[in-house]
């Protein structure tokens, strides 16, 4: 019995030190969360800093934390920290050739937060993908579809695609066009048009709208109207301005023809 108390007790060092390991990491885990929150809500506060900058420095100061924690708990089970380095430096080729696309993808990361093609909040368009991007993390960036879809991009493909930003400048030109029959007037329709955009205060004066016979179609007359707006603005006043127009031609008169199909049919021998 005693052997066995002995033996037994030649385990409590390594008991003690599991369930401090388990303290520290607990504690420390904690911690890094909290700091993570703390940067967030320091950045929110201070309107010069961009949001997405924030959120960057919130993850890197929370990874930080951790690595500090992680080799704490190495440290005691007596595992040095500079025997940790020199293992790690000794596997860095093999590492590097392993993880070599994550790699691409913290770098790219950098990249994306020192250069902001975008922020947080913004519509974009990358490379094919559509969104507006509600996160930049040191690994993707997260996008959300107008259908409340999440789509994950990662950032060494966001960072070598060709990037959209549709909410990069306050204002935006909208492009309008509509088909009206041979037989309708086109002054009148521009006129309605012209008069349409003028009277809605989200439309920008200056520069002036515009319209104009753009095509000759096959069953209609293309006019085009260009105009400025806010780019808050942009999908409520291409909507609503639409539906006027259209109540207007209505009113007046002018016609949005259907396509035309002429079906021929060869005449039967005999």
């Amino acid at each position: 019995m005693e052997g066995f108390l002995d033996q037994l007790g030649g385990y409590a060092p390594l008991v003690v030190n599991v369930v401090k390991a388990l303290v520290v990491l607990i504690v420390g885990w904690l911690v890094a969360g909290l700091t993570g929150s703390f940067v967030r809500r320091q950045v929110r506060k201070h309107q010069r800093i961009d949001q997405t900058l924030g959120n960057f420095a919130a993850t890197i100061a929370t990874w930080a934390i951790r690595i500090i924690v992680l080799l704490a708990v190495l440290n005691l089970f007596g595992i040095e920290a500079t025997s940790v380095v020199a293992v790690l430096g000794a596997a860095t080729l093999a590492i590097g050739l392993a993880l070599q696309g994550t790699l691409a993808d913290l770098a790219a990361g950098i990249m994306l937060v020192i250069f902001r093609p975008y922020k947080l909040g913004q519509y974009v368009d990358i490379g094919g993908t559509s969104g507006t991007v509600s996160e930049v993390a040191l690994f993707f960036t997260e996008l959300t579809t107008p259908q409340n879809v999440q789509i994950i991009v990662p950032n060494g493909q966001a960072w070598g695609s060709i990037i959209t930003n549709y909410s990069a400048h306050d204002t935006r030109r909208l492009d309008l066009t509509f088909g009206i029959d041979y037989s309708d007037s086109a002054d009148t329709a521009m006129q309605i048009i012209l008069d349409n955009a003028r009277s809605d205060e989200r439309v920008m004066g200056e520069p002036e709208p515009w319209a104009r016979v753009t095509n000759l179609g096959a069953s209609s007359v293309d006019i085009t109207a260009r105009l400025w707006t806010s780019t808050d603005d942009f999908w409520n006043v291409k909507f609503e301005l639409t539906k006027a127009i259209k109540e207007d031609f209505d009113a007046q008169g002018i016609s949005i023809p259907f396509p035309h199909q002429v079906n021929v049919e060869p005449k039967k021998a005999g």
